[in-house]
């Protein structure tokens, strides 16, 4: 884990220390999942703070951690184990806390700094390793599509869809869902975070699926759009406008090109086929222990003229969404890696037809 390079962050912004306190930001820094703890990173030294019910383990798992037992009110211990610790001037997360918890800070002894996205540009070039873990979560994601494939039909409900994905997800040792399950047929396809119901699933319409499960702290994303009989050709023409934009996007996952360039590639492309107006979201988003992080791929967005580094793993998913008839959105996670983009699926982008 990069714990140098944020301890060098700390010292170069001239802090004592910072304070992380997001379990986003714990889990990254610790690859210790708890509902409650707090990472100290000075620039020379590593701290674990969290209470009772987490102790025994994390002073287990963390060898190379000084962990320390939070006992009664967790911000007056923590404050006091900065005063112990002869630490003065301290970062937080300003973009990560609930004004309560800002106001509580405060102390006589400290001075606090906030600072917003502090891992941001960190977090988002992930190791071999991360990248390795991602792509084996990927794999078990394709492998929940592929039976998906053999056990959706007709007259099931988009609830029973999204159950036997969470199912799967189990039977492969995944942690859970990385987001609720999208599971959208007919018409529901084309409202783009169509929240799954118990609508049954149609004859003769398409079947939107976006899912994703944690593998290891990290999240997969995934989608595809299906058919279940016989399309006609207006569905046919928008997947295959849709297929071409994610491919074009996709060219443009290049080391020095910025990250804008990617979503107008595909936006551009949907645009001269006269779908513009029905491309209402960005082309992607950062992805690795939270579902959406840092950039987003959007022309419009303050991430655009981000350049595209090596280790920088985003989903594109260009989408065309036609109201009250039907929807397709393609995705996958992409990982920059040899100075290009490598797709970590190998679920075909050609359409099934079931």
């Amino acid at each position: 884990m990069k714990i140098k390079e944020v301890q060098k962050l700390v010292k170069d912004k001239g802090l004592d220390a910072f304070l992380f306190s997001s379990q986003p930001s714990v889990f990254y820094l610790s690859r210790f999942r708890s509902t409650h703890a707090y990472v100290v990173l000075t620039p020379e030294e590593k701290y674990f703070l969290t209470d009772s019910r987490y102790y025994e383990r994390a002073k287990d798992f963390l060898k190379d951690w000084e962990v320390v037992l939070i006992k009664g009110s967790p911000l007056k211990a923590l404050k006091s184990f900065l005063k112990e610790k002869g630490i003065k001037y301290v970062g937080y997360e300003e973009d990560r806390v609930s004004c309560s918890f800002k106001k509580s800070l405060k102390s006589k002894h400290i001075r606090w700094v906030g600072f917003s996205g502090f891992l941001k540009h960190l977090r988002s070039l992930k190791t071999k390793e991360e990248i390795e873990i991602m792509k084996e979560g990927v794999k078990r994601s394709d492998e929940i599509y592929k039976r998906l494939l053999n056990f959706v039909k007709p007259g099931l409900t988009e609830l029973q869809v999204r159950g036997f994905i969470v199912s799967e997800i189990f039977k492969l040792n995944g942690e859970g869902e990385s987001f609720p399950a999208i599971v959208a047929t007919a018409e529901h396809s084309a409202i783009p975070h169509w929240e799954t119901s118990q609508e049954k699933i149609k004859e003769n319409s398409p079947l939107l699926i976006d899912m994703g499960l944690l593998w290891k702290g990290y999240c997969t994303d995934f989608t595809r759009t299906i058919y279940i009989g016989k399309p006609d050709e207006e569905f046919k023409k928008v997947y295959q406008i849709v297929k071409e934009a994610h491919l074009r996007a996709l060219e443009k996952v290049k080391v020095g090109n910025r990250i804008g360039e990617v979503d107008r590639a595909a936006r551009e492309y949907i645009e001269k086929k006269g779908y513009g107006q029905f491309f209402v979201h960005s082309t992607g988003h950062g992805v690795g222990v939270e579902i959406h992080e840092f950039p987003r791929v959007y022309y419009k967005s303050e991430d655009a003229k981000t350049p595209i580094e090596e280790g920088m793993v985003f989903t594109i998913e260009p989408g065309i969404y036609l109201p009250g008839k039907f929807g397709v959105r393609l995705e996958n996670i992409v990982a920059v890696r040899g100075g290009a983009g490598e797709p970590l699926s190998e679920v075909s982008l050609e359409l099934v037809i079931i």
